[in-house]
This record gives structure tokens, sequence and C-alpha cells, in this order.
């Protein structure tokens, strides 16, 4: 049985195909289109997706939708009517949207697939949420909570989980919203919504939570983990275009100015910086501001999910967690919700967000509507697209570009290491491309822990994005209790998809310092043997060089870019940033001599997977 799921039209738009239960493929519309966080109808992905299964749209059995687009429109209408006349700008920006593409779900699917529309399933938003996270985990048996901005009128819910049935118990509507109100302040902290917000928590540990009690003027935290938001100080009820009103400036300051440099008489002015200015100081205070309203809705936003989960615990009894939704990637919260929380295990699906949605459609329509027993358990993240070696050499080779043939894979593992050891930083590309937000040795930019200096060179030279952010160590599996303290958090299945933050063994700071965050904590990913071979033995033969089986690990990609997914990706990024080697699949480049001009981003071949198309 072939299910598709898709989720668009808000953010991260995404295809899963589904076969007897299993993915078969799961890829975001970004991959192809090139454009972040693409939020537009997913014809990319959902070709690619068929193309992998080999099927074509009208032999699908069913297609399923990850929300109910008349129920949100009706959310919407309820908020103008309730705002009125303020909302009325909003409102007719919206409405363009809705008529041209959002309400006429059904039909679009109908075109592009030729599938009958009795074939086609819309599940609830936080529903497909809540089957991303339960019906991937290892439980029979499991408390679910799921937040993010909203949905249809949802934006955080507590459920059950058993066996094929997810039962509701509680829910959060809007505009009471945890991911809203996280939202509201990477907005004002001068980041994009949506796109900002793990800027923020990089932020937070600049900063002390002084603003905490500010904070909770602006909202009622009640016992069970139910928030009530006082909207004289938000505007995103009926503003499309700003989230916070002038009560909400009066309580917290002028809001900071987007790309305004940051640091902090702590960090110093960094010398990447320039020159350091004659009021920098007076600039570093400034900057310390906002650093402390950031930690001060970080540990707000914990202290929400604590309440949530606390209740949660109350209500069933269960000792095992699952979580999905957007607000479910901030991997300081999840680690805190650990420790201090009752329960006394987590899973969290790596694709948390809305593309996730995809995956947890499909999965609730083959277990809960249909009745079929499960299966499958999500113990990897590489779901997306891989090329062979014909194909990347043949895009070497379009590019003009020299390059070396590894004889086999340990001749390729002891060049990299290499390279790592000379203090290169490295491009690496290696199988199928992974699902979700996080690169976890696939599609990575590695580079040594052991050096103080490759945090901002990375950051600044070839990231080209704002150098407090941290990185992640991608470390062997059973020597991460060596270098980071997470008592439990270390074994479970979020450390695998770099969705808990850990601190850093005070005996190990100085020996991984460019993973070390400036408050000494680190987004670990673990890596082992049975689900990333190739990579693991880069990790251990790295460490049996140097006594340290860890590598710096961030996401192969530029700012304001989706990570890489083909080879002439790859190539266009490694070619406009100051990467120094590119090992992809069995070939490795090197920039010596005479750089090529900048190598295009791919514009993907896309089959036809439609008698109709």
């Amino acid at each position: 049985m072939d299910i598709l799921g898709i989720s668009c039209y808000f953010h991260d738009a995404s295809a899963v195909l589904l076969r007897d239960g299993v993915p078969v493929a799961c890829a975001a519309e970004e991959s192809f289109t090139r454009r972040k966080h693409d939020f537009r109808f997913p014809e990319h992905a959902i070709r690619y997706v068929l193309e992998a299964g080999g099927v074509r749209g009208s032999d699908l059995d069913w297609v399923v939708f990850y929300e109910k687009p008349f129920r949100k429109w009706e959310r919407l209408w309820m908020s103008v009517l309730s705002t009125y006349p303020r909302s009325w700008p909003a409102f007719r920006e919206a409405v363009q949207g809705w008529l041209a593409d959002k309400l006429w779900v059904k039909a679009r699917i109908q075109r592009l697939l030729g599938i009958s529309p009795d074939r086609i399933l819309f599940s609830d938003h936080h529903l497909s949420h809540a089957a991303s996270a339960f019906f991937c985990s290892p439980f029979d048996e499991a408390a679910i909570l799921t937040a993010d901005a909203v949905g249809e009128w949802s934006t955080a819910t507590l459920g059950v989980g058993r066996d094929r049935v997810i039962e509701a118990i509680a829910e959060l509507r809007f505009p009471h919203s945890i991911g809203l109100l996280y939202s509201t302040f990477t907005a004002f902290l001068g980041f994009e919504v949506n796109e900002g917000e793990y800027k923020v928590m990089g932020m937070a540990p600049f900063g002390e939570p002084r603003y905490v009690e500010d904070i909770y003027r602006l909202l009622d935290l009640k016992p069970d983990g139910s928030l009530w938001l006082d909207m004289d100080y938000f505007a995103y009820p009926y503003s499309s275009d700003r989230m916070f009103r002038d009560r909400f400036e009066k309580l917290f300051g002028p809001p900071r100015r987007p790309g305004t440099p940051f640091f902090t008489r702590r960090s110093g002015w960094p010398a990447y910086f320039g020159e350091r200015p004659p009021d920098w100081e007076r600039l570093a205070d400034e900057n310390q501001r906002y650093a402390d309203i950031a930690a001060s809705v970080q540990r707000v936003t914990e202290d929400i999910l604590l309440a949530m989960a606390r209740y949660l615990y109350e209500r069933t009894g269960l000792r095992r967690l699952c979580m999905a939704g957007g607000v479910a990637l901030n991997c300081v919260a999840n680690a805190r919700i650990l420790r201090e929380g009752p329960f006394e295990e987590i899973f969290i699906q790596p694709n948390a967000g809305d593309g996730g949605g995809a995956l947890g459609a499909a999965l609730w329509a083959y277990h809960t509507v249909l009745g079929h027993p499960r299966k499958f358990v999500m113990e990897h993240a590489y779901w997306g697209p891989a090329y062979k070696p014909a194909e990347v050499r043949a895009a070497l080779e379009r590019a003009g570009v020299a390059f070396q043939e590894a004889p086999d894979e340990e001749t390729l593992i002891d060049r990299t290491v290499e390279h790592l050891l000379e203090g290169r930083v490295v491009g690496w590309f290696q199988g199928r491309l992974e699902w979700g937000p996080r690169a976890l040795g696939h599609r990575s930019i590695l580079a040594d822990p052991r050096r103080p200096d490759m945090k901002d060179r990375v950051n600044v030279l070839i990231k080209f994005r704002e150098p407090y952010r941290p990185f992640a160590p991608s470390v062997a599996a059973e020597a991460a209790p060596r270098f980071f303290d997470g008592g439990p958090a270390i074994g479970q299945y979020p450390a695998r998809f770099m969705l808990y933050t850990v601190p850093v063994r005070s005996s190990a700071v100085d020996r991984i310092p460019a993973v070390t965050h400036v408050d000494g904590s680190s987004r670990i990913q673990t890596v082992t043997a049975a689900w990333e071979p190739l990579y693991d033995r880069l990790i251990r033969r790295f460490g049996e060089a140097t006594g340290v089986p860890v590598v710096l690990n961030t996401s192969f990609n530029l700012k304001g870019e989706p990570i890489v997914c083909s080879p002439a990706d790859a190539l266009s990024t490694f070619f406009r940033s100051g990467l120094e080697v590119l090992v992809i699949d069995r070939f490795i480049v090197e920039k010596r001599g005479r750089v090529p001009e900048a190598v295009p981003p791919s514009r993907h071949h896309i089959v036809s997977t439609s008698r109709n198309a």
C-alpha cells in the first residue's frame, strides 16, 4: 500500500511516500527549489518521492494532507472579525493567497496526481504532529506533547498514544501560543520569524534571565501548563508585518535592528569585525540587554513546557514522552524536560516542525484510519535524494574542476582525516540527504573541534552567519559520556538527531573548544556504526589520530540557503565559500590553483509522475 503525505502553504513544504507503513522517501520542497523554508505546494518533492518509489501518482492508494484548510480559514475569519478594523489590511493581503491556493488543495492534488477525490484525506494539524512522533517512536504507549505557533486553532496539545490510536487530552488555542510568544521575541530581537528562533536560542547563553518577571507580565501560566497571553502586548492576531505592540516596546525598550553586529563585554570585540569603534563598550552594553531578553524568553519557554509535561504525566502516569511541533526543536528545553521532568525517556522525530507533518499525516492514515499494525521505528534521518558515483563524476566534469578519486572507503576516510588534522574545513557529501533541519553527517561541513579558532573561521569565512552561533559535535556514541555530562539524554533517540543540549564535561572543555558554547553546553549528535557506518568510521579514525572521537559538524549551506541536496549544489556552495576541501562520494576536490567561476545551484530534473501531468 502506497500513501503520499503532503504538508505546505505556511513553511517547510514537504512530501513523504509511505509503503506498507514504512517511509520510502521524505523530502522538503526547498531542497529542489533552493528557496529556504519554501512553503509552496511541493510539486518537486512529490515527484521525487514518487520517482524514488517507482510509482505514478494515479496508482497511489491514498494521499493525505497534514491539516484541514477550511478550519484554518475559519480561524482567520474569526480573528479578523474579533479585531476589525485593525485586521483589515492583513486580511486583505492574506485572502489573496487563500482564494488562489490554500482552499483548493484537494483540486490541486487531483490535477497533479490524477487520483480519485475519494482517495484524498485530511488530518488535523496537531494530530499530524502527534502521529509524526508517536508512530515513529519505539514506544507502544506514550504521552504526547505538541507545540508550535498555530495549526487550525490549536497551538499546543496533550495526548496519549496507544498502539494505533492517539487520544487527545487537552489543547491550547489561538491566540494563546507558546510558539507565537517565542516568535514575538524573535522578531523583537531582529530575526526573521519561522527562521530565527534558533538564533535566539544561540544568543541566550550570552545573557542572564533578568527579564523573566517582565515576561510573566505578558502571560498567565496555570499549574496545568495552560497559557493565557495578554493581547494588549501582541499584534500578530491582526497584523501580518508586526508581532508586538507599542506597549511591548515600553516594557522591553526599542527592538534590535536586524543585522546589527552582536558582541558583549563578555565576548569582547571580535577581531573579524574590523577596527574596534571608540564606543564599543556602550554598544556591548546595548547588546547585553538583548542577550538578557533572549535568555529570559528561553527560560520562560522552558518553564511553560516543563509545566505542560508535568501535568501530562499527572494525567497519564506514563513514563515515556513523544514531542513534536516546531517548539520541540528547542533542544535546550528538551534537555531540561528530561533532566527535571517526570519522564524517563523522550522521543522527538528529527523533522519535528511542519515538514514532519507530511509523515505524520501518512502514518495516521495507515495506522488509525486503515487500522494496519505498526512495524516502523525511525532509527535514522536519511530519507532524501542520493546520487550515484557516475552522476557525481559528471557534475564535477561539467564544472571543470580537478578532482581525485579515492580507490576505496578506507583511503577516502584517511585522506579526509588528514585534511582535518591539517586544519582544513571540509564539505562532506555522502549518501541520502537528511530529513529535517539538522545536517547529520550526509550533507555536513566538518572541522577539527580541538582548534579554538575554528568556530570563528567557520562562522565568518564559510557560513557567513552571525559569529555567536554555536556548532554541534558529532561524537562516537560510546565515547559521548567521556566528553559530555548528559546523563540518560546521551543514550536516547533525540541525541542521534541533535535535539538535546548537554553540558560539556569540565575535563573536556579545553579539548573541544570549537563545539563548546559560551555557557559550557553543546548540542550533541551521537553516531553509531549501525545507522551511519561511513561517518562513524570517519569519527573513529579521527579519534585514533587525536584521542578525540569528535568532529565539528554544521550544515552544508551558506547563510540564507537550504542545505545542499545535489552535487551541483555542493559545488556551488564550495566555490562561494571559504571551504577548502570537498569530499563528495568517493571524489576529493581541493582549492588549489584556478578556482572556477561560481557553479550554479542545481535545477533538478523531475520526471512526470502522473498521466495527467
